[in-house]
């Protein structure tokens, strides 16, 4: 039988390799997979270390109407010439632009992929724009798929979609965590933490507080500053460790960039894709942002026996067990913020039961496996639903998981 054509549709081309992993998966279940979004660098290497065509399409973060509507004539183009049985766009614009441009195509089957929800931090006619594209997402979808149950309680509250049509796959993340093969804090090297350490010039018998994400205002930079300053001082050895790029949609202020980039303690280094080195130099990991859908930074640090502390919001509760795996603080609480870090940099044993526990809890409940089949099977049953497989095809759900399993057999 001839492969299902699968197109994955994100806005910015990092988004895709979330995926990483579970292209190979779906390859080897007989799926042709596509990406699609916009072009540049990050597209580029997608295409070549998964092996799959990918298309460029610009399309802006922003509400852009007019843009919006030429990427949705462009993605539509695209679909009409690779013509494929899925599209499985992700992110709320990249959503709505692949729901309604596979819609216009007439694709049989369209899931959208609920990642995060931005209206629950707007406000005003934002909040209501945002709130009516994730109803039109909803609404065009045939299934929607939602990365923890936080979020998809959040979406039924606020009536974008209903309830038997939103599910919470496996325990939910976008794509589990590899604590095995990638993550993998229980064969760490101390020559490796050393290492890392030494090339930002942070000592060896320094504590280290670390930062993973955008630097942006909506992940909490500016708490994240305030309680740094509370503990700079009483903590002469500590170290914050900031990874992540700067965007312009959602700056922080002036005042603080330069308050952390002149602080010789204070380490920004960009974008850094090879994270698992910069876990292992952080004896404690800070996420205290506004919003999240299910933040993947949070079960790679718990892989690397990182604890963390995060704030209370949708998507972080769903990925830290409080007191047990990490602490939950109230966002938007720079006070609170360093009070549950401290607790942390005065107790080397608490650090270590909670991150021990952590990367217990990870590899039991967020194996990538898990999430592949439980998203392979919803593949398998909306093409059967769409009359696309015969109802008694059970190859596919019969082959082994994706660790031992490299033949590439055609199981459609």
């Amino acid at each position: 039988m001839a492969s299902i054509k699968l197109v994955h549709v994100t806005t910015v081309p990092q988004s895709l390799f979330f995926l990483r992993g579970q292209v190979g998966y779906m390859k080897d279940r007989g799926f042709d997979i596509h990406g699609l979004s916009s072009p540049g660098e990050f597209l580029s290497r997608f295409a070549e270390q998964e092996r799959v065509v990918v298309h460029p399409v610009e399309m802006p973060r922003r509400i852009t109407p007019i843009r919006d509507l030429a990427a949705v004539v462009r993605i539509w183009n695209v679909l009409r010439q690779v013509r494929p049985q899925i599209v499985h766009a992700h992110t709320p614009k990249g959503g709505v632009l692949g729901m309604v441009s596979a819609w216009l195509a007439r694709i049989p089957v369209r899931i959208y992929h609920m990642r995060g929800l931005p209206f629950t931090t707007a406000s005003g006619w934002k909040r209501a724009l945002l709130i009516w594209s994730e109803r039109i997402s909803c609404r065009l979808a045939d299934q929607v798929f939602c990365v923890s149950s936080s979020v998809r309680q959040v979406a039924l509250e606020n009536g974008l979609c209903p309830p038997d049509k939103i599910a919470v796959l496996a325990r939910g993340s976008g794509n589990g965590v590899d604590a095995v093969r990638r993550f993998n804090g229980a064969d760490l090297s101390p020559a490796l933490r050393d290492e890392t350490r030494g090339r930002y010039e942070i000592p060896c018998d320094a504590l280290v507080l670390g930062f993973i994400g955008r630097i942006v205002r909506s992940k909490g930079i500016i708490e994240l500053a305030g309680a740094w300053k509370r503990l700079r001082d009483e903590f002469p050895n500590l170290h914050l460790l900031l990874v992540g790029p700067y965007e312009a949609q959602d700056p922080i202020s002036p005042e603080v960039d330069e308050e952390l980039r002149r602080d010789a303690r204070v380490h920004l280094i960009g974008e850094e894709w090879n994270t698992p080195p910069l876990y292992a130099a952080m004896d404690v990991l800070a996420l205290p942002t506004y919003r999240e859908g299910f933040p993947n930074v949070l079960l790679e640090a718990a892989g690397m026996k990182v604890p963390v502390v995060a704030t209370r919001v949708p998507g972080c509760t769903d990925a830290v067990q409080d007191d047990v795996t990490g602490k939950l603080v109230p966002p938007y609480d720079s006070g609170r913020l360093a009070a549950a870090v401290k607790e942390y940099l005065n107790d080397p044993e608490l650090r270590r039961r909670h991150g021990t526990a952590a990367r217990d809890w990870v590899l039991r409940e967020f194996r990538p496996q898990g999430i592949w089949q439980a998203i392979h099977q919803e593949y398998v049953r909306c093409l059967r639903g769409k009359g696309l497989l015969p109802a008694d095809d059970q190859g596919c759900e019969k082959r082994g998981n994706a660790e031992s399993d490299h033949s590439r057999a055609q199981c459609l």
